[in-house]
């Protein structure tokens, strides 16, 4: 039998969807500073989430599980 190990990351699933419908009130990119991705987190808050788009877009990707922090782990659970 093969022995899997998967990495996942140390932030959560449920604390970044949240984070990001905080982003839907004017703090666009909050979800981005949590899961360690400073450069897009700037230039969420000075596009106001490239003007909502990539915000609607992360929490599809936040939804469906394949959404990463910034060393390519996918969030848990």
């Amino acid at each position: 039998m093969a022995n899997y190990v998967t990495q996942t990351s140390d932030r959560k699933k449920s604390t970044a969807m949240k984070l990001c419908c905080l982003g839907f009130l004017g703090l666009g990119g909050i979800h981005q500073f949590y899961v360690g991705n400073i450069g897009k987190g700037l230039v969420y808050i000075f596009t106001l989430g490239w003007f909502y788009v990539g915000t609607i877009a992360d929490l599809i990707k936040i939804a469906l599980g394949s959404f990463r922090d910034n060393v390519g782990a996918p969030l848990r659970e």
